[in-house]
């Protein structure tokens, strides 16, 4: 097998599973782990994959996006974290916009429900998490579902945002760069994040060390519009500065 058909069997593996392993992959292939471990190198050269500890996981572009079962596997006790972390910065909020996929989904279901909150939201996983709290009311924007992400998208999305005045948007990216801001695949749901970008008050970006340094196809907000970034640790604390110094404050935990 050629090294570029090898590297294009581990890229499909790698966006299937979420992840490879550079063992198991050797095992798989027949060569060596050392040769795993180049086609990974030469991938992650391309922006296709991020390197771990023995391992790769698949960098999403605009020709790939991960579903949601497949982000609810992936580097799970982080971002629980993060989402802990994050619904700390709530104050006084009474109305809350929380973004899809799985981090802003588990923030959602640590809102406290001691007090009346206001949820709008486009995620119809964040929706059910907090349906059935007393004291929150949950507004879920109308539109087209993504089957990947089982979230709304389209004009009527951005309408009803468009008519809102939110005190708080917890919001995630596919990627997050000094340099080119934060970024997603698709054109509609870019649509959706910077309308509700434009009509909160404060901003916090929520999201894993891995989205970091990455960028994907549609652009729709710069680092510095947020108050807050609150990552994990995998974030250097040079790194973490270097974003702090755009405006944001950079939370680690």
């Amino acid at each position: 097998m050629r090294a570029e058909e090898r590297q294009h069997r581990i890229l499909v593996l790698a966006r299937q599973q979420g992840r490879v392993e550079v063992a198991v992959t050797a095992a798989d292939f027949g060569v060596a782990q050392e040769t795993v471990r180049r086609d990974l190198g030469e991938l992650e050269r391309r922006g296709l994959v991020r390197r771990t500890h023995g391992g790769a996981y698949p960098v999403e572009s605009a020709g790939f996006e991960t579903d949601l079962a497949q982000r609810v596997t992936r580097h799970v006790e982080a971002k629980r974290r993060i989402a802990a972390e994050a619904v700390r910065l709530l104050g006084e909020a009474e109305t809350v916009f929380v973004d899809e996929g799985y981090t802003p989904q588990v923030l959602a279901a640590l809102l406290p429900g001691d007090r009346p909150l206001t949820v709008v939201t486009a995620s119809l996983s964040t929706a059910a998490a907090v349906a059935d709290s007393t004291n929150i009311t949950v507004l879920l924007l109308g539109g087209r579902v993504r089957t990947r992400t089982l979230a709304t998208v389209g004009s009527w999305a951005c309408a009803m945002l468009a008519g809102f005045v939110i005190d708080l948007a917890f919001l995630g990216a596919n990627g997050i760069s000094r340099e080119l801001g934060l970024t997603t695949p698709d054109p509609v749901v870019a649509d959706v994040k910077a309308k509700a970008l434009e009509v909160s008050r404060r901003r916090i970006f929520l999201g894993h060390h891995s989205k970091f340094g990455v960028s994907s196809f549609c652009r729709f907000a710069e680092v510095g519009d947020f108050e807050a970034i609150v990552t994990d640790t995998g974030l250097s604390v040079v790194e973490a500065h270097r974003y702090a110094l755009l405006g944001p404050q950079v939370l680690r935990v």
